[in-house]
């Protein structure tokens, strides 16, 4: 009996025995499967993980891309404390409830970040709930990017099936409270962490660089990520257009999946007369593939008009220890030390300001790159599944507790 007692009392110290199901998305799927990669990963140091990933996410016409197709660019995952199951699809509610109702973990960790996917977590959390098990939510988007009333009115509903909350920002956390009425000390503020599995190793800057159609002495702007409306793309243009005429060796590189038309982007470049000095890849770039933007690229900037979290862009920027110019909106400011590189929204005169202060410092940018390397370690996947395994801690503790 005493030495039974003495294994639990080690098992609820140090994670030891104990199950956690993550649910969200895993390679090939695109989703959230860089984040659910890293965090899947770096937790499975100190708890066994079971992932409960998706064979297909949900239907391409409720993607405003439309496009769906695996990526199987990423790299392949080695952890014999870490298994990945592919069997939920959005067409068949029975894989969501044996999943609920018979998947063997002490704990789920859900990634929440899409309302298409309400049904499927409702009733996987249901099922968690049926059998006592506490459920941990990591919220993505507290507030949707374009904002649907029925966003807030659906996960307000799967919230109440919830223990505890994490999110990526205090301001986050005060969201929750505002539109979810969530108590405070059911949430935890932990950070998204950088993005480093995007790094090629033995990489030449300079010859991708020339395969990218850029010269040695370019100075190359970097627009990365699905082409939004929020996403401020028409600032960074006007923004550029400025730059150009104090400093006409800029580049401005657009990567990523329009979500909409090109057409008034490309009107815009054209009455600006700068689309000699654009260059654009507008599809989606596959996971092996982002590292020849970033390499490519002096600057990265996030010109975002609105946005509540923190960016899978911001933090594989800070992976590639890149100079960051964000604008003062959710937690992108997090991401960059020095303010004067934090811009006010929607604000072009301001922004093409803190690119020209760049560019016209090389000591100044080499500054900027020690930052984002002083950035990494506050973002580093180690530190976060510590602060993760505490989250599990308390709740398992509660949890067996009250039984």
């Amino acid at each position: 009996k005493n030495s039974m007692a003495h294994l639990t009392s080690f098992k609820k110290q140090t994670g030891t025995g104990y199950k956690i199901a993550m649910l969200g998305t895993m390679p090939p799927l695109r989703g959230l499967s860089s984040y659910c990669f890293e965090l899947s990963q770096a937790v499975s140091n100190l708890y066994r993980i079971e992932f409960l990933s998706f064979k297909s996410l949900y239907p391409s016409f409720l993607y405003p891309g439309r496009d769906l197709t695996n990526d199987d660019t990423f790299p392949t995952i080695s952890n014999n404390r870490l298994s990945v199951k592919k069997n939920l699809t959005w067409y068949n509610p029975l894989t969501w409830l044996i999943t609920g109702l018979f998947i063997k973990a002490d704990l789920l960790h859900a990634q929440w970040w899409s309302l298409p996917l309400f049904p499927v977590y409702l009733f996987i959390c249901l099922g968690f709930k049926l059998r006592r098990l506490p459920v941990v939510f990591t919220v993505h988007n507290v507030l949707p990017h374009e904002r649907p009333a029925l966003y807030l009115t659906l996960t307000q509903f799967l919230f109440k099936l919830v223990n505890h909350f994490i999110v990526h920002t205090s301001n986050n956390a005060e969201q929750m409270v505002r539109y979810y009425k969530i108590p405070k000390n059911r949430i935890s503020v932990i950070s998204h962490g950088t993005l480093d599995f995007h790094i090629k190793e033995h990489s030449n800057r300079s010859t991708i660089r020339r395969e990218m159609g850029f010269d040695a002495y370019h100075k190359v702007i970097l627009f990365f990520g699905t082409i939004r409306p929020y996403k401020g793309l028409p600032t960074l243009l006007n923004a550029f257009s400025h730059v150009l005429k104090f400093i006409p060796e800029s580049r401005l590189l657009i990567g990523g999946k329009l979500w909409g038309k090109w057409h008034p982007y490309e009107t815009q470049i054209k009455s600006l007369g700068i689309d000699t000095y654009v260059t654009t890849f507008l599809d989606y770039i596959p996971s092996g593939e982002v590292y020849r933007f970033f390499m490519s690229s002096d600057l990265v900037v996030l010109p975002y008009h609105h946005f509540d979290s923190q960016s899978g862009v911001g933090t594989t920027a800070i992976a590639f220890r890149k100079p960051l110019i964000v604008t003062d909106v959710g937690g992108l400011p997090d991401l960059v030390p020095d303010r004067r590189f934090v811009v006010p929204p929607n604000d072009e005169s301001v922004l093409a300001n803190a690119i020209l202060n760049c560019f016209r410092n090389p000591h100044q940018m080499e500054t900027m790159s020690i930052s984002a390397n002083i950035i990494s370690e506050i973002h580093s996947w180690q530190t976060i599944a510590k602060k993760t395994s505490q989250v599990y801690h308390q709740i398992l503790q509660c949890a067996s507790t009250v039984e």
